[in-house]
């Protein structure tokens, strides 16, 4: 029998392959809105006016969805040109450029929501309340595994390689 951590890594795989899959297929089934699922993501990071209704910065995004500054001004300036977010300047400091979502871009934001909340419903429809608890205790830890991941220092490959011993394998 495969061990837990083998089985466990499978799934993950497979669950992470299905969801990027499910997300591909919603938006080929709503051609009108012609966007990728990273446009998609990053829609998600502007958020609702409701939740900022200021916008945020290129900055704010930047940091939130750990991408560099060019990339999201770039993706930004696509989305601006789809009209699906627009740009405004702030009121408070006039240097400073806040990014908000449209209408258009509020709807697609709020198909993708729906998506993810349909799927945790049917996930949690079955469980028993000892399950659920497991599984957010579970993957708060695998969130905090990949928050711990994210945040150390990039090593160089050759690091990688080495056994405990010091020598390379």
């Amino acid at each position: 029998m495969e061990s837990f951590e083998a089985q466990l890594n499978s799934l993950l795989m497979r669950a992470y392959r299905s969801i990027e899959l499910i997300e591909e297929q919603q938006l080929t089934n709503i051609e009108r809105l012609n966007l990728t699922i990273g446009e998609i993501h990053l829609l998600e990071a502007v958020g609702s006016p409701r939740q900022h209704p200021e916008g945020k910065t290129i900055s704010e995004i930047s940091e939130d969805l750990q991408i560099s500054l060019p990339s999201v001004t770039l993706a930004i300036n696509k989305l601006l040109k789809k009209g699906f977010v627009e740009k405004r300047r702030s009121e408070k400091d006039g240097r400073k450029v806040h990014v908000l979502l449209t209408h258009s871009g509020e709807t697609a934001n709020r198909a993708h929501a729906l998506f993810h909340h349909r799927m945790a419903v049917s996930i949690s429809k079955g469980l028993t309340e000892e399950e659920k608890s497991a599984m957010l205790r579970g993957i708060t830890k695998l969130n905090s595994f990949l928050d711990a991941s994210l945040h150390k220092k990039a090593r160089s490959p050759r690091h990688l390689l080495s056994s405990k011993e010091g020598g390379t394998l």
